[in-house]
C-alpha cells in the first residue's frame, strides 16, 4: 500500500522505520508537527520523525491545522491508500479523515478500551497496572473510540519510568503496526468495535499533577515519579524552590514524619505515610541533575527539614 505517516516524537521513529524497511508497503510522505523552538536556546528544530524522513528523502507536511487546505490539497495528491499513526500531537479532522480509502489507523500506548486519552503510558504507571501493551485501531471523530485491528501485550516492571516503558512498546508497537498494514492490504485483517466497559482515560500530566505529596503513601509517590520520568519531572519544594526528583527505591521502615528528609553516609531518606523513600537523583532550580547523596552533602540537612 502507499502510505503517508503521521507521527512527532522519538517513539514514533521505530514505525516509521519498520514501515520503510517492509518490503510491502510504499511510504510517499510524512506528516509531523512544525517545528517548535525548545532548550535554554529556544532554538527551532524539526521532529526526530521529520529528521528520520528527510533523511530518506520523502516529502513532509507539517501544517497547522490539518484542515488547512493546502494540506488537504497535498494529501490529495500524494494519494495514500492508508496513513498510520504514532503519537502525530493534533487533532485530524475531515475533509483528511476520509481521503485514504483504507483510513487513519492509530498506534496507541494501551490495551484500548483502557488509557484513551494523551498519556496512556505514565497513567498505566500510576494506576500500579501490571500489563498494558499497544493498540492499532481505525481513527474516527470520537477520542480513541474506533474499531481495533490488532494488540500486543507489554509486562510493567516495578521500576519502569514511563521512558522505560515507552521505549519498549514503541518497538513491540512498530512491529504491530507493520503487522496490521499487511493485514489491510491483503484483506485478512477486520477491526473489531471496543467494548463498553472498561474504558478509562489518561488525559495528558500537566507539571503541577507532578508535584509530590509526601503526605500520601510511599507506593503512590513513587508510582508518580516513575510516571512523570522524564516528562514533566516530578518535583516537589526545598527551601523555597523547586527540587526535580529522578526516580525513589522504597524503604521496609518509616522513621521519618511525611516529607522529612535526613541523609547519611549511604542514603537520602524522606518520610511518606507510610514507609520511607530514598532519593537517588535531584535537580535543583537552574542545575543539573545530580545523585542525591553528593547533593545532601552540599545543602547540608538540617534536623526536621522536609520537602513539599
Amino acid at each position: 500500500m502507499r502510505l503517508l505517516f503521521a507521527g512527532t516524537p522519538q517513539p514514533a521513529v521505530a514505525s516509521l522505520q519498520a514501515l520503510l524497511d517492509s518490503p510491502r508497503h510504499e511510504v510517499v510522505g510524512v506528516l509531523t508537527r512544525p517545528a517548535a523552538r525548545s532548550g535554554r536556546g529556544r532554538r527551532e528544530s524539526i521532529s526526530p520523525v521529520q529528521a528520520l524522513a528527510e533523511k530518506h528523502g520523502l516529502p513532509v507536511l507539517s501544517p497547522q491545522r490539518t484542515t488547512d487546505p493546502e494540506f488537504v490539497a497535498a494529501l490529495t495528491r500524494l494519494q495514500p491508500d492508508c496513513c498510520p499513526v504514532v503519537a502525530y500531537g493534533a487533532l485530524l479532522r475531515e475533509p483528511a479523515l476520509s481521503l485514504p480509502r483504507h483510513g487513519w489507523v492509530n498506534l496507541h500506548f494501551s490495551l484500548l478500551p483502557a488509557w484513551r486519552g494523551a498519556a496512556p503510558v505514565q497513567h498505566a504507571i500510576l494506576a500500579g497496572d501490571e500489563i498494558t501493551g499497544a493498540s492499532t485501531f481505525r481513527i474516527e471523530a470520537g477520542l480513541d473510540t474506533g474499531p481495533v485491528f490488532g494488540v500486543v501485550t507489554e509486562a510493567i516492571d516495578p521500576a519502569d519510568t514511563a521512558a522505560d516503558l515507552l521505549d519498549r512498546l514503541a518497538i513491540s508497537g512498530a512491529d504491530l503496526l507493520v503487522a496490521t498494514m499487511d493485514g489491510i492490504a491483503d484483506g485478512s485483517l477486520r477491526p473489531v468495535e471496543q467494548p463498553g466497559d472498561g474504558v478509562s482515560l489518561a488525559p495528558k500530566i500537566e507539571v503541577d499533577d507532578a508535584k509530590v505529596d509526601f503526605e500520601a503513601p510511599a507506593q503512590r509517590v513513587d508510582r508518580l515519579i516513575r510516571a512523570c520520568s522524564p516528562n514533566p519531572g516530578a518535583w516537589t519544594i526545598w527551601r523555597g524552590d523547586r527540587l526535580k526528583l529522578g526516580p525513589v527505591r522504597l524503604l521496609t521502615e518509616r522513621s521519618l514524619a511525611p516529607g522529612e528528609i535526613r541523609a547519611d553516609k549511604q542514603q537520602v531518606s524522606v518520610g511518606t505515610a507510610t514507609a520511607d523513600v530514598a532519593l537517588s537523583t535531584v535537580q535543583p532550580a537552574g542545575k543539573r541533575p545530580t545523585n542525591a547523596a553528593d547533593w545532601a552533602r552540599g545543602a547540608r540537612i538540617e534536623a526536621a527539614e522536609r520537602l513539599g
